[in-house]
C-alpha cells in the first residue's frame, strides 16, 4: 500500500508540474538558461574577480565579452540570411524546371508503367503554411526572452554567496551533503555547456569545410544551422539534414551533390556522437540514451527548442539529487548509464570508445 501511495504521489506531482511549468513556460525558461549561462560564465567573472575587479564589473565584462562575440556572430549569419533571401526568386524560378527535369529521368529509369509525377513546386506554397501573425509573435517573444536572460545572468552570479549561505542555513543538519550536492550539480551544468559549445565549434567547422569544398554560397549560414540543431540529440541532424539536402537539391544540377551532402552529414554526426562528445564533453552527463531521447521529446512538448537542450543536463542533476537520497536510490540508478550493454563480440566503435576512456585517463 505505501508503495502505491509513494506512485501516485510521484505522478500527481509529475502531472501537476509538468502544468506548470507548460503554463510558466515564459517565466521558467529564461530563468533556467540564467541559471546555465551563469554557471557557464562563473569561470570568466571569477578570473576578473581574483585580479581585483569588483563583483559587479567582473560580471559585466563577462556578459559584454560574450555578447560582443555573440553579436559578431549575428552580424555575419544575418549577412548570409539576408543574402539567401535576396536569392530566392532565382532559386523559386529553376524549381519547376528542375523537378520536371528529374521526374523525367526517373519516368525514363521506371519505364511506361511506373509513371511519375511532372507537376512543378513553387517556394512560396512552402511559405503558405506559416501564419506571418504567429510568426511575428514568436519573434518578439523570443527578443523578449533574450533581454531577460542577461539580467537574470547577472543577478544570479552577483548573489551567488546569498545562494550558498541560503542553502547552508536551510540544510543546518547536514550542511555538507548539501554542499556536496551544489558542486556536483554546478559541475554537470557547466562541463556539459562548455563540452557542448566547443563539440559545436567542432561540428560547425566540419561542415562549413564541407559547404565550401563543395561551393556553396552560405557556408557560413548552413554550417552554423547544422551546428546548432546537432544541441538537440538525434532529432537535430535529421531535421537540418533534410533542410540542407533540399536546398542543394536546389541550387545544384547533379543529383550526386545531394546525395554526398547526405553521406558527409550523417558521416559527420557519426563522427561526433562516437567520437568528439565522448572525448571533449566527457562522461558528466551519466544519463543513459532511451531517457535522452525522452528528456528531449518532454522537453519538446513543454518548452519547445529550449526544452530540448536544456532538459539533457536537468536530467543529470535529477539523477544526482535522486542518487543522494536513499529513498529514490534506485530511480537515480534506472536514469544513470552505469550498467553498458554490450554486443556479443566488441566491434568498430566499442574498441575505440575504449581507447578514447584510455586517453582520458
Amino acid at each position: 500500500m505505501k508503495s502505491i501511495q509513494l506512485i501516485a504521489h510521484f505522478l500527481l506531482i509529475l502531472v501537476l508540474g509538468s502544468l506548470v511549468a507548460k503554463e510558466g513556460a515564459f517565466i521558467f525558461v529564461p530563468f533556467l538558461w540564467g541559471v546555465f549561462f551563469a554557471f557557464a560564465l562563473y569561470p570568466i567573472s571569477s578570473w576578473f574577480e581574483n585580479h581585483r575587479i569588483p563583483r559587479g564589473i567582473s560580471i559585466f565584462l563577462s556578459l559584454t565579452l560574450i555578447s560582443v562575440l555573440a553579436f559578431a556572430i549575428f552580424y555575419l549569419l544575418l549577412n548570409q540570411v539576408l543574402g539567401l533571401i535576396r536569392d530566392i526568386p532565382e532559386i523559386e524560378g529553376n524549381v519547376s524546371e528542375k523537378f520536371v527535369r528529374y521526374t523525367e529521368q526517373l519516368s525514363y529509369l521506371l519505364g511506361e508503367r511506373w509513371p511519375v509525377a511532372t507537376s512543378g513546386l513553387e517556394l512560396t506554397t512552402l511559405f503558405k503554411f506559416f501564419d506571418l501573425n504567429q510568426t511575428l509573435f514568436a519573434t518578439g517573444k523570443s527578443l523578449t526572452l533574450i533581454g531577460i536572460v542577461p539580467l537574470y545572468t547577472f543577478l544570479l552570479l552577483y548573489y551567488k554567496d546569498f545562494f550558498t549561505e541560503f542553502l547552508v542555513r536551510y540544510s543546518s543538519a547536514n550542511q555538507q551533503a548539501i554542499l556536496y550536492w551544489v558542486r556536483d550539480s554546478g559541475e554537470v551544468i557547466q562541463s556539459y555547456l562548455a563540452g557542448m559549445i566547443r563539440v559545436t565549434g567542432i561540428v560547425a567547422i566540419l561542415a562549413g569545410l564541407f559547404f565550401y569544398a563543395i561551393g556553396i554560397k552560405f557556408f557560413l549560414l548552413f554550417a552554423v544551422f547544422i551546428a546548432l540543431m546537432n544541441l538537440i540529440p538525434y532529432v537535430g541532424v535529421f531535421l537540418s539534414s533534410i533542410f540542407v539536402i533540399g536546398y542543394v537539391f536546389l541550387i545544384t544540377d547533379n543529383l550526386g551533390y545531394p546525395i554526398l551532402t547526405f553521406v558527409s552529414l550523417w558521416g559527420i554526426q557519426l563522427l561526433e556522437n562516437n567520437l568528439i562528445t565522448p572525448l571533449v564533453v566527457g562522461s558528466k552527463v551519466k544519463v543513459n540514451a532511451l531517457v535522452v531521447i525522452l528528456a528531449v521529446l518532454f522537453g519538446g512538448w513543454l518548452w519547445g527548442i529550449s526544452g530540448m537542450v536544456l532538459f539533457i543536463p536537468l536530467v543529470g542533476v535529477i539523477k544526482i539529487t535522486l542518487e543522494r537520497i536513499p529513498e529514490f536510490e534506485a530511480f537515480g540508478f534506472l536514469l544513470s548509464d552505469a550498467v553498458p550493454v554490450r554486443d556479443g563480440a566488441d566491434h568498430f566503435w566499442t574498441s575505440w570508445k575504449e581507447k578514447i576512456k584510455f586517453w582520458r585517463k
